[in-house]
């Protein structure tokens, strides 16, 4: 059996998740590009403007886990077609905001609706996706993320100049529509359904992916908080999600404000972090692969993830502190890189230890992170306005990778829930 007989379903699996990833950054990142424009219509503050930003969070923090748990009990095929179709309509409906409250109560539906992407996404790949090959197709998959989200300061900015900021937002949810049709129509929760998965691809997944949980759903909420896992992996993704918040939020407006950037060098400088991160999806992902092939899961995923942390806590201090504009934005472009570099290991182990219930385990750890995008948004403007300013919030940043980085000492990827 060749390798790519062997391969043909569960990478075309892949790549749809890859897809939905682009798909999901395309539509959450465009309103940081967009938001001088709207406040400058619509009247809001630099606080109001976080608000905004931190009600997406919120919504998307307080029903991360129940989604989640939906699509352990009825698939991903369903939910993420619910998923996809919900936020695509909100991003279209963002369009029509005409006041601070109406865009609040807006961008949190939109949140309402797109939580639980990613662990439902997880979930899916964990039932399709052998172990050897978990890491680096989770690398892939934020590496469309980030290639998305790197692409759509500037793609946003372009369309501004000659549609509007309402007419982007009409265009970039109609995109969502299509990858829900497509998905529902194609793809099946278990390679055993599917039409075209052949007798030896599907002994050879269901032989070498996560086994069952031989507990089951019983009790699944109570184990997962006693896992001595947990903690110290919810406690990471603080960091991870602080930092992108940052990055998809108040970064252009940093790079203005403090460091002088303006017009196509602004946009292309704020797209930076996350068209690096693709590198930094790609090489954690199969590093991660390797050293669990080498060293055995816990130190295969620990080892990858803690030390890029290390290495983001120090490029991000070096940021707070150097005087030159350009090198303050390319560190804080290295620094969140390498954070993303972590992606693949952290998810991984989710499903690692999450085995059959990897959609709730994911959605843990994805909520607890959610923290940092709440109160960093919100927070930044304090900051700016009198309290430290900028170099407090980079500072901040830096902090949350170091704290991030000792996290992984506590994390077993071999401890199943």
């Amino acid at each position: 059996m060749t390798t790519s007989a062997l391969a043909a379903v569960r990478y075309r699996v892949a790549a749809f998740t890859v897809a939905l990833a682009f798909v999901t950054y395309l539509d959450r990142v465009s309103i940081s590009k967009l938001a001088g424009p709207i406040s400058a219509e619509l009247g809001l503050t630099m606080q109001q403007m976080g608000y905004v930003f931190s009600s997406f969070t919120l919504a998307y923090a307080i029903f991360e886990v129940p989604t989640a748990r939906w699509a352990d009990k009825l698939g991903s095929r369903v939910v993420l077609t619910r998923i996809v179709i919900w936020w695509s309509v909100f991003t279209m409906v963002t369009a029509g905001a005409f006041n601070f409250v109406s865009l609040v109560l807006v961008r949190f539906l939109f949140g309402m609706g797109e939580a639980g992407a990613w662990p439902v996404a997880a979930r899916a790949l964990s039932r399709w996706i052998p172990q050897q090959e978990r890491g680096r197709v989770q690398g892939i998959f934020f590496a469309g993320a980030h290639l998305a989200g790197g692409i759509t300061p500037y793609l946003a900015f372009v369309l501004d100049q000659y549609v509007g900021w309402r007419a982007v937002f009409l265009i970039f949810g109609c995109v969502g529509f299509v990858w829900a049709g497509a998905w529902y129509y194609w793809f099946r929760d278990e390679p055993r359904e599917h039409a075209s998965v052949t007798v030896e691809e599907r002994d050879f997944i269901e032989a070498n992916r996560t086994p069952e949980s031989p507990h089951g759903t019983a009790n699944i909420w109570r184990r997962i908080l006693r896992h001595p896992s947990m903690f110290p992996l919810c406690l990471m993704y603080i960091a991870n999600t602080y930092g992108f918040y940052f990055i998809i939020t108040w970064l252009p407006k940093y790079l203005e404000m403090e460091r002088g950037f303006s017009g196509a060098q602004l946009a292309a400088l704020s797209g930076l972090p996350l068209i690096l991160s693709i590198a930094g999806d790609f090489g954690g992902g199969w590093s991660t692969d390797w050293m669990v092939r080498r060293f055995g899961l816990r130190l295969g995923r620990a080892v990858i993830a803690g030390s890029a942390y290390f290495i983001a806590g120090i490029a991000m201090a070096g940021a707070a502190v150097v005087a030159d504009p350009v090198a303050a934005a390319l560190l804080i472009a290295v620094a969140i890189a390498t954070s993303m570099f972590t992606l693949a290991a952290s998810w991984a182990t989710c499903v690692d230890i999450g085995g059959s219930n990897a959609g709730v385990v994911s959605a843990f750890m994805n909520t607890s992170g959610q923290i940092g995008g709440i109160v960093g948004p919100s927070l930044v403007p304090y900051l700016v306005d009198g309290h430290g300013g900028w170099p407090v919030s980079i500072g901040i940043m830096s902090a949350l990778y170091l704290i991030a980085a000792a996290c992984w000492l506590f994390i077993d990827a071999r401890q199943k829930v």
